[in-house]
């Protein structure tokens, strides 16, 4: 902190805006760190002042209660940040949700798992932001992408990347049958402009077409909405919520890089780190997560076998522990 703190005292400081901007955020987290270590300092003595009272006083005792609870969630999201110490773990990210298969219920399956994504960046106190949504044709969602604002962001939402399936009791089927719904979530880091990331003009397919969702007044009077193709890798990135057609190029053209900047990133990984068979269980792809509704309640990820009862708490966004079991799990595997 000292060291930020004398850099940015420095006259030239704003010279370069960019980097002075990069110091600041960093200066931010390590305030919040520092902020946070110092409340659990204070709670821990407070406990020892209590624990003293609470022998013979019900009131403190309901208040030492009250305090560990508090540290214990305290101490809990600061072990999460330690296990985060990748390039881009700091970053925000972008998440991608799409439909899998299932057809309706699938595609309501992808905007369920919309919500309960934004109801956990909520819930981390994180920013988000709608790039693009994709209604489906009775009910759901047939894709969507947002952009999540915050500490550690890509980080923590890196291991959520993969296939997610449901079974439950299908709300749009007569029969009321079993079904079993597929979506899958791609998570990139959103990049900075000074990481050099060349797109050439003419591997770029650009399709310009009527937004449909919501997004002001111009939505469905213009051709706003932009799809982009990069034609050498095939990935395809689409933005309507903007206001216009140059602004959602320009914010389509943003996860296209992140998400060409993921796959070298992924083509490295592959090369360094020959993972062995037992290391399968943490990758990205595949089935990762279990939600079943019906015939029993329960959560369960396949990778680090960790499970709960709680699927409405989890479906609210309560997803803190998933993220912390997976985190624990690659840190012993790269161990």
């Amino acid at each position: 902190m000292a060291a930020l703190e004398q850099q940015a005292a420095a006259a030239d400081f704003w010279n370069d805006t960019e980097r002075a901007q990069k110091v600041l955020q960093q200066r931010s987290r390590l305030e919040r760190a520092i902020t946070a270590a110092g409340q659990q300092a204070r709670m821990v003595d407070d406990v020892e002042v209590l624990f003293e009272f609470a022998v013979e006083d019900d009131s403190s005792a309901g208040e030492l209660r009250e305090t560990l609870e508090r540290l214990a969630e305290a101490v809990e999201e600061s072990e999460t940040q330690m296990l985060l110490g990748g390039e881009n773990d700091a970053r925000p990210a972008i998440v991608a949700i799409n439909a899998g298969a299932g057809g309706t219920d699938a595609q309501d399956w992808a905007e369920m798992m919309l919500r309960m994504y934004l109801r956990w960046a909520d819930r981390k106190g994180f920013k988000t932001e709608i790039l693009d949504h994709q209604a489906g044709e009775e009910a759901g969602i047939k894709s969507a992408t947002f952009r999540v604002v915050g500490d550690y962001a890509y980080g923590l939402l890196a291991g959520e990347a993969g296939v997610h399936r449901l079974v439950r009791m299908s709300p749009f089927n007569s029969g009321q049958s079993r079904e079993t719904s597929f979506a899958s979530v791609f998570v990139t880091p959103e990049i900075d402009e000074d990481i050099e990331i060349e797109v050439l003009d003419k591997d770029l397919r650009v399709d310009t077409y009527r937004s449909t969702g919501a997004g002001g007044q111009h939505i469905n009077t213009t051709d706003s909405a932009v799809r982009i193709t990069h034609t050498p890798t095939g990935i395809v990135v689409t933005c309507q919520n903007q206001r216009s057609q140059h602004q959602n190029r320009e914010v389509a053209m943003r996860v296209l890089r992140s998400r060409l900047y993921e796959l070298e990133l992924e083509k490295k990984r592959a090369e360094t780190n020959r993972l062995a068979e037992n290391k399968r269980d943490i990758a990205f792809g595949s089935q990762i997560r279990n939600y079943v509704l019906h015939p029993y309640r329960l959560v369960k990820d396949v990778r680090t076998k960790h499970e709960t009862s709680d699927i409405d708490g989890v479906l609210d966004g309560d997803l803190d522990v998933f993220i912390k079991e997976y985190l624990l799990a690659k840190r012993a595997v790269a161990a």
